[in-house]
């Protein structure tokens, strides 16, 4: 534990090798930036955040690396169309697996021979398996590490909030009374683990009429303004409710529409160290 030199956060970090718990990670990997992904619940497009911003930064010439912390729902692989692939190691790394845009990426789906087979482990192991993705894979030199977090304020996300050097935290919401409240409770854990939350991305925010291109909401916006000053946070961008959101994992940004393509430039500009 503690080895100061290798940790992103070093600069920012008031900690001592003695007193730090984050964890050791191979003596070959040279990450500058450790960026999370988290929602307060599943279901809102989390992991296709992750992997939309991964994709982005690597195409402005980023080495870019993408961890799949949601061990139990593990989709990352399956987003970047290689869940057919498996990791492949030695008695001391784990090799990730590269996408033919050059993005590392481990998942739990590389080391198991069905993805439709329940994960049935207990908080140790899932809180274990995250660790030593961080610890055990070989992901050389990269700009950005983007972590796929666990949903909701659970065991795992502790784990990898506590042993992994996280930069800061990119929140994903949905438009409904209930979820801003939740992801509160997400906001309000990043703080207390003295993590930056860089701000909030709305998802699935709005449609688009196929006749008019008129954007028509499916519930109430009126108090998102409300909810980011009560967590003194950002409004990152909203993402519509369009196939095309879908597609940018295997295909890129070639022909998507602007105001996806600023929603993530957005987020780049405010993660930017």
């Amino acid at each position: 534990m503690g080895d100061c030199n290798s940790c992103p956060s070093k600069e920012n970090c008031g900690k001592s090798a003695d007193t730090c718990m984050i964890a050791d990670t191979n003596p070959n990997n040279k990450i500058k930036n450790v960026i999370g992904v988290m929602s307060g619940k599943g279901g809102v497009g989390k992991s296709t955040v992750s992997v939309m911003l991964a994709k982005r930064l690597r195409e402005k010439g980023l080495k870019v690396g993408v961890l799949d912390a949601d061990i139990t729902g593990p989709s990352t692989a399956r987003l970047f169309g290689i869940n057919d692939k498996r990791a492949m190691g030695n008695e001391d790394v784990i090799f990730p697996v590269e996408t033919e845009d050059g993005i590392k990426v481990m998942s739990l789906n590389f080391l198991i021979e069905e993805e439709n087979q329940p994960v049935i482990w207990r908080g140790a192991l899932l809180s274990n398996c995250v660790k030593q993705f961080w610890s055990d894979v070989l992901w050389e030199e990269l700009d950005y590490l983007i972590i796929d977090m666990p949903p909701g304020t659970g065991d795992v996300t502790l784990t990898v909030m506590q042993s992994i050097p996280i930069n800061g935290m990119v929140m994903v919401a949905v438009p409904q009374d209930m979820i801003s409240m939740i992801v509160s409770k997400s906001i309000n854990m990043a703080k207390k683990m003295d993590i930056q939350v860089y701000g909030i991305v709305e998802n699935m925010s709005y449609i688009i009429c196929p006749h008019c291109n008129e954007k028509i909401r499916i519930h109430d916006n009126k108090n998102m303004q409300k909810f980011l000053d009560e967590n003194n946070v950002k409004l990152l961008g909203e993402l519509p409710m369009v196939q095309e959101v879908g597609r940018i994992a295997e295909e890129g940004f070639n022909g998507i529409s602007v105001d996806i393509i600023n929603v993530f430039d957005n987020i780049i500009n405010e993660i930017k160290v």
